[in-house]
């Protein structure tokens, strides 16, 4: 069993070592030699854990989300009131401290890379519309959507703000701040917000 975990752990050393790679060369920098050295292993070590370059990828691409879903599974657990819970979600998904602006980064590159893939690329590959569709339902289920909303609309205005402001602090981090990310984010909650409700 403690093999296990060590090989686990080492897959995830690698993905780091990916990650690193990629902000620093962008994706043709990704060479398994490359990622190897950023890893302090020999490209023969790397090739144990991964039979190809794109399973190494793949795998490094999906511990980004499952660290991000990580992170929101804490703050779903937290007592919160609904709307802050929301807010504290969705700035969990944008690029407002150096992790998640390496995670965000690092995540545009891969979607990048495999959009080119013979497999084709699933666009809602990165859980980020499911996410929209259940933050929106559960303002609705704690009475926070005015009446009359409709959900499916709501649910595409935040998804499309979140895909701009993730973008736009890429590329821009200095005029959008994490500060103003906070603000427009919570403007566009109170937008289609019940403000009986949330008081």
């Amino acid at each position: 069993m403690p093999k296990q975990v060590d090989h686990e752990q080492r897959k995830q050393v690698i993905a780091e070592a990916t990650w690193r790679v990629i902000l620093e060369q962008g994706m043709e920098g990704a060479t398994v030699r490359n990622i190897a050295r950023a890893a302090g292993l020999s490209p023969g070590a790397l090739r144990h854990d991964f039979s190809s370059q794109e399973e190494l990828l793949l795998y490094a691409m999906n511990l980004v989300k499952e660290r991000a879903a990580g992170r929101i599974l804490d703050i779903s657990a937290l007592d919160l009131p609904p709307k802050e819970k929301v807010l504290r979600i969705l700035l969990e998904v944008v690029p407002t401290r150096e992790e998640t602006r390496a995670e965000m980064e690092v995540w545009m590159a891969f979607t990048a890379y495999f959009r080119h893939k013979p497999k084709g690329f699933d666009a809602r590959h990165d859980g980020l519309y499911d996410l929209m569709q259940r933050l929106i339902a559960s303002m609705d289920q704690h009475g926070l959507l005015q009446a009359g909303a409709d959900r499916e609309l709501e649910t595409e205005r935040l998804y499309a703000l979140i895909d701009g402001i993730a973008l736009h602090a890429l590329l821009d981090p200095v005029r959008l701040d994490p500060k103003k990310i906070r603000r427009i984010l919570t403007a566009h909650l109170d937008s289609f917000s019940n403000a009986a409700a949330d008081a």
